[in-house]
């Protein structure tokens, strides 16, 4: 051979097969998805907006979607059905699929549409929930995941959260709404201006509520002052809005001055057992200036005035003692598409997380630490230790099923 065409051969490099590189993916289990259309307990939130459905579609997933779910939302029919998903006008062909969300408890009606072994996630609302209900959950195999208890990896509470930071806000443009000369109010601006004072408002809890309330009324500029029987929670809201906000324990004589003076008093208590405490007496409501807005955000669970009645997004608003009641229940309904947004952008990724799992539902539960506590119901069994207490129904607990499936 030609000393041209000799391969050039260096010694000092070594020559190994390569590895074959196979293509692999992940098992995926495409997940059936229902979305029906609220009726009930004046939502208008819905649970996944146009753009999750199509990325869930994207990925393999079919979305069924009632006719009109989302417009109270602002999101359209056709957005859904350009986003992947199929709109059906009947509600049991929703119930057809899998999974079922909703932003609102499972109705009546609802309860009878219910197909064995499907998974629902819906919220809990206890003076409602029927040991009937539960009984049906079990005898149809239904896993059953609360909505409000879902954590996530950080041990926080994503949809509560989201809701409690939305109602905080929402109660201060309320407040500034019903302070105005146009809705029964005074004409007093939230935030002063160089030689007239700002609106005096009072909090009543210093949770998640609470703090965006104060930080939504500081930014307006107004006077806060926040009660609380935590002083860990009063701590911290301290070091988180800096010195300029005034903060108290439950102590009625520094309460009773505080509503006397005050423009605006939110109530924003978390509940015990279910029940919120009620700190605000009716003598205490007569004290305050005519005209002055009480928004009890505590309503759904009770309440935390003593005057507080419930109301309606239609019809939101009493006048008792000359002071203006909001009582509206479940008030991030009332700004549905940001609300439905936040819901979304938690809901999404876990019914990703649920297809990826193999295995089924069990698994998919067992591998999201997260949803375990939120699960009350598990294929014929109850799961939550609450409910057992309230309805008489035996107890099991949800982490040895799971570990029994390993």
């Amino acid at each position: 051979m030609d000393s041209k065409h000799k391969p050039n051969i260096n010694v000092s490099y070594s020559y190994n097969p390569l590895e074959e590189t196979l293509a692999y993916s992940l098992q995926k289990k495409s997940v059936f998805i229902g979305i029906p259309k609220e009726n009930s307990f004046q939502e208008n939130r819905i649970s996944l907006t146009p753009q999750a459905v199509a990325v869930l579609v994207n990925n393999g997933n079919r979305v069924v979607v009632e006719s009109n779910a989302g417009i109270a939302s602002s999101f359209l029919d056709n957005e859904y059905s350009e986003a992947g998903a199929q709109i059906v006008h009947s509600k049991l062909e929703v119930f057809k699929a899998d999974l079922i969300l909703k932003t609102a408890p499972i109705s009546t009606e609802e309860l009878e549409l219910l197909q064995k072994d499907q998974i629902i996630f819906s919220p809990i609302h206890l003076p409602s929930l029927s040991k009937e209900h539960l009984l049906t959950y079990l005898e149809k195999q239904i896993i059953g995941i609360a909505l409000g208890n879902i954590k996530d990896e950080a041990g926080n509470y994503p949809i509560i959260r989201s809701m409690s930071q939305i109602a905080g806000i929402y109660a201060m443009q309320i407040a500034s709404k019903y302070l105005s000369n146009n809705h029964q109010g005074k004409g007093i601006l939230m935030g002063g201006i160089a030689g007239v004072p700002p609106a005096n408002v009072v909090i009543i809890g210093a949770g998640m509520v609470g703090e965006y309330a104060a930080r939504t009324a500081l930014g307006c500029g107004a006077q806060v002052k926040i009660f609380d029987n935590n002083i860990y929670r009063l701590i911290r809201l301290q070091r988180s809005l800096g010195q300029g906000v005034f903060t108290s324990v439950l102590d009625p004589i520094q309460l009773v001055k505080a509503l006397a003076d005050a423009d605006v008093a939110i109530g924003a208590l978390k509940p015990n057992k279910g029940v919120v405490p009620m700190v605000v007496t009716e003598s205490m409501v007569e004290k305050m200036k005519a005209g002055a807005v009480i928004i009890d955000i505590s309503i759904d669970n009770g309440g935390c005035f003593e005057t507080s009645s419930i109301t309606s997004h239609e019809d939101p608003i009493f006048l008792k003692h000359d002071v203006i009641h909001y009582c509206v229940p479940n008030m991030a309904s009332g700004v549905s598409h940001t609300a439905s947004t936040a819901i979304s952008n938690i809901l999404m990724p876990l019914i990703l997380s649920c297809s990826e799992s193999v295995g089924g539902s069990g698994n998919f539960i067992q591998h999201k630490p997260g949803l375990v506590e939120a699960t009350y119901a598990f294929k014929g069994k109850l799961t939550s230790r609450i409910l057992s207490q309230k309805f008489d129904i035996k107890f099991t607990d949800l982490k040895l099923i799971l570990a029994s499936n390993l």
